[in-house]
């Protein structure tokens, strides 16, 4: 019986009900304090979930009305929209948004209350920069009369990346290279501080009077129109075209600077002097907006450099692309609508993979890798003349794509150029885009191998542009592939 006894002891000690969990025969006489505890840990986990939901949801509202806000036809809507902000690329990689085609620009309302800085911008990184004058060719093997672009080695682009106070580049304007100045638009330019210039070449564009430019702006700006012989006979033959008292000729506002002995075989390659080369043509000036030939201007100079260079404290500006932000997709496009020989194009393309240019992506410091380049904002400063020069080097070296080799120059100077890529709605907004007298069509734009070009005896190669396409490149591109594009944009 006393065995019987212990073993019910022992059962009913192993029983024993743990003291935080209730057993049936504590049911009832629970402690006061176990219902606060565990009530309190269960409200608040349901507080966590709630509060945690609730957050989700505001966010959600807010990216909601962010997407329709940017998408809003309400000017007042619009407006909240921050069109330059990393939420907003993120929201258009990922097709949740569709930039507009125009925008409002948020320039001031009045041109005669910009102040103009006194100052320049203070010089970074560069503060002297000096460029060749003479085609060193010889020392470079070649035999050929003097390029505009100069013999450009290879050893001396690599250094020509590398940023020092004092610099000295290829920068064209070779002696004897062609595009000479007159004399009395040489003397004209010297008193032009503030610059808008555009540029005809080949007939291929009329000139378009600006509209909404102030009296201020008109007497501030010297508004210069660069052209060749064939577009300046063209220009005289349909447009009135008067003479001031130096020989100046006109065309409505603006002034016609002729450029002789064009030096390129290719009007498209023409056409980038003055584009890129601004600080080169005119080279006094302090400020300058370059537009293509085949646009009129509708805002006045001065609200623009106010609004892209000034606010921001920039000292240049350029669009960002309507469709492509990555060159690999750009260099796509272009081989599609024929822009260039296709081989060519994936020859630069291969040189610029093998120097270490990845494709854009959200991750880079840079908005695009692609501008709109038909618009051009700039401060005359040491280094961004030198960008400047850097970029042209690249359009005289390759193909003249200009789009195709900006940011791969950005990506040489290693994110020390900083420059304000504004978002392409507003670049709509800055001019009417008018059609070209003539579609435009070169027979390198066809060739479609490599055999194609050697098989005719070099009359389709350009004889005085894309060296870097003939002269044998130092590195071994034989294993270079492209990065795969996604088709994505309608353009093309």
């Amino acid at each position: 019986m006393d065995k019987d006894i212990l073993n019910s002891v022992s059962f009913r000690a192993s029983r024993r009900p743990d003291r935080n969990y209730p057993s049936h025969e504590t049911k009832g006489r629970l402690s006061p304090d176990y219902p606060l505890k565990i009530l309190w840990k269960r409200g608040f986990i349901r507080l966590v979930l709630v509060g945690g939901i609730i957050w989700m949801f505001l966010i959600l509202v807010v990216l909601l009305f962010h997407i329709w806000s940017c998408q809003s036809s309400f000017a007042f809507f619009s407006a909240l929209c921050n069109k330059d902000s990393k939420v907003f690329g993120m929201l258009n990689t990922m097709g949740l948004v569709q930039p507009p085609h125009r925008c409002p620009i948020p320039v001031s309302n009045d041109p005669n209350k910009v102040v103009i800085p006194e100052r320049r911008t203070p010089q970074k990184f560069v503060q002297r920069l000096s460029y060749f004058e003479d085609d060193d060719g010889a020392k470079n093997g070649s035999q050929s009369r003097p390029l505009f672009g100069g013999h450009q080695s290879w050893s001396q682009r690599e250094e020509s990346f590398k940023l020092k106070s004092t610099m000295k580049v290829h920068c064209g304007f070779i002696r004897n290279g062609g595009a000479e100045m007159l004399p009395k638009d040489i003397d004209y330019v010297k008193n032009c501080k503030f610059v808008v210039a555009s540029g005809i070449f080949d007939g291929y564009d009329s000139p378009h009077q600006p509209s909404n430019i102030s009296q201020r702006s008109q007497k501030l700006f010297c508004f210069l129109m660069v052209v060749d012989e064939v577009s300046l006979n063209f220009i005289k033959k349909n447009t009135t075209v008067r003479l001031d008292n130096e020989d100046g000729e006109w065309v409505g506002i603006w002034r016609l600077v002729l450029v002789k002995n064009p030096p390129y075989d290719e009007p498209r390659r023409n056409g980038k002097v003055p584009k890129i080369l601004t600080h080169r043509l005119f080279p006094l000036a302090r400020y300058s907006i370059w537009i293509d030939g085949k646009m009129e201007l509708i805002v006045d100079p001065l609200l623009i450099l106010e609004r892209y260079l000034w606010r921001g404290k920039y000292t240049f500006a350029i669009a960002q692309h309507k469709h492509h932000r990555d060159i690999y997709e750009e260099a796509d496009a272009n081989k599609r609508r024929k822009r260039y020989a296709r081989p060519l194009i994936d020859l630069h393309m291969k040189i610029y993979r093998y120097e270490g240019m990845e494709p854009w992506s959200p991750s880079k410091n840079t908005v695009s890798d692609v501008p709109e380049g038909a618009i051009i904002i700039r401060e005359h400063t040491a280094l961004t003349n030198l960008f400047s020069c850097l970029w042209f080097n690249e359009v005289d070296l390759f193909t003249p794509r200009d789009q195709l080799s900006f940011g791969y120059v950005v990506y040489r100077l290693k994110g020390l150029f900083k420059f304000f890529m504004f978002p392409n709605c507003e670049y709509n907004s800055i001019f009417i885009l008018h059609p070209h007298n003539r579609e435009h069509s070169s027979p390198i734009e066809w060739v479609k191998s490599l055999k194609e070009l050697k098989g005719s005896n070099n009359t389709l190669n350009e004889s005085r542009g894309g060296l870097g396409l003939w002269t044998p490149y130092p590195g071994n591109l034989d294993l270079v592939v492209l990065p795969p594009v996604a088709r994505t944009s309608k353009a093309g």
